[in-house]
């Protein structure tokens, strides 16, 4: 069933509440369709980190080869640093910056990123152009990117920032077209002005076209149901499946197609009574959520003996969530 809703993607986000194995359902998911052929990327923006502890290997902001599948598959991992892609996103805009404005108003413009790097959003938009990076860069390089996603709350501001910051990056090159008519008009009354602030106009047209083109391919991707798909990884209890319900709605609010729900670490009906009773609660959790999300489709995960740590343990899982090649 999952192998028919994965069919043709580029890029799945899994996200659900803390906790409930957003990692290794995603890590099984990519090892699993490596085993198929596929070429995948798998991206954590989850400042915990745990993606390189799963897979046991030493990950950073390149792309590492975790696995190679046989059939021309692999799996490259890359953790994004929050702090490290805050300083690029902060040392480019300061670059294009200095090229903008007058040498008078550098120290000013140090000033305000000095500010800038800890007022809210800038961890939100540092973020969002690296993972457009990371969907462009899959796009040329692999089959298939998918995002282990911080908690809801954080993911879904991620995702609703494309088109606010489309949205606002109309409005300043609407302020420019308007600037940059009025400059003219100066021009035309004062022949033989230098052209300099010209140029830096035009420069700051082509770097808003250029976000501008970047959040809208991100924001039609993301909400293309041919391309990309949102699973929900949840645990069969009642704050995650309360969430996920939440969850589901905003995704929906923000036009972002649902893949999949995956119920995981579901407890065996046959292990003892403690067990079996909490199976039953389980099982009432799950038909509260079906019935307020009818539409989407369901799996399960059955709880794992073991530790859930190399690729050897990500097999067993992709073949619970696949079956096996």
């Amino acid at each position: 069933m999952l192998l028919s809703q994965f069919e043709g993607k580029k890029v799945l986000f899994f996200g659900g509440k803390g906790g409930v194995g957003k990692t290794s359902l995603a890590s099984a998911t990519a090892l699993g369709l490596a085993q198929r052929g596929r070429r995948v990327l798998v991206v954590s923006t989850d400042p915990a980190h745990n993606l390189g502890h799963l897979w046991q290997a030493r990950l950073g902001d390149e792309a590492t080869l975790v696995a190679e599948a046989g059939a021309g598959g692999t799996v490259h991992a890359v953790e994004i640093d929050p702090q490290r892609t805050v300083d690029r996103h902060l040392a480019a805009v300061g670059e294009t910056m200095r090229k903008m404005l007058p040498e008078r108003m550098h120290t000013a413009a140090e000033r305000h990123l000095r500010l800038a790097r800890q007022a809210p959003g800038t961890h939100e938009s540092a973020m969002l152009e690296r993972i457009a990076e990371a969907v462009e860069a899959g796009a040329h390089e692999y089959d298939l990117t998918i995002f282990d996603t911080a908690p809801s709350g954080h993911t879904l501001r991620l995702l609703a920032l494309p088109e606010q910051l489309g949205g606002w990056t109309e409005q300043l090159l609407a302020n420019r077209d308007r600037s940059e008519r009025f400059s003219a008009a100066l021009r035309g009354l004062t022949p033989g002005a230098e052209d300099g602030p010209e140029r830096r106009d035009a420069q700051l047209r082509r770097v808003l076209i250029k976000r501008r083109e970047r959040f809208a391919n991100l924001h039609r991707l993301v909400t293309n149901r041919d391309e990309c798909g949102f699973v929900i990884a949840l645990a069969a209890e009642p704050l995650p499946v309360a969430e996920s319900v939440e969850l589901a709605e905003r995704l929906g609010e923000l036009s972002i197609p649902i893949a999949a729900l995956i119920a995981n670490r579901r407890s065996p009906a046959d292990a003892g009574e403690l067990l079996a009773a909490r199976r039953e609660a389980e099982d009432r959790q799950l038909a509260l959520l079906r019935g307020r999300l009818p539409q989407i489709p369901s799996t399960e995960v059955p709880l794992l003996s073991g530790e859930l740590l190399g690729q050897h343990a990500l097999s067993r899982l992709a073949e619970e969530l696949f079956g096996e090649i």
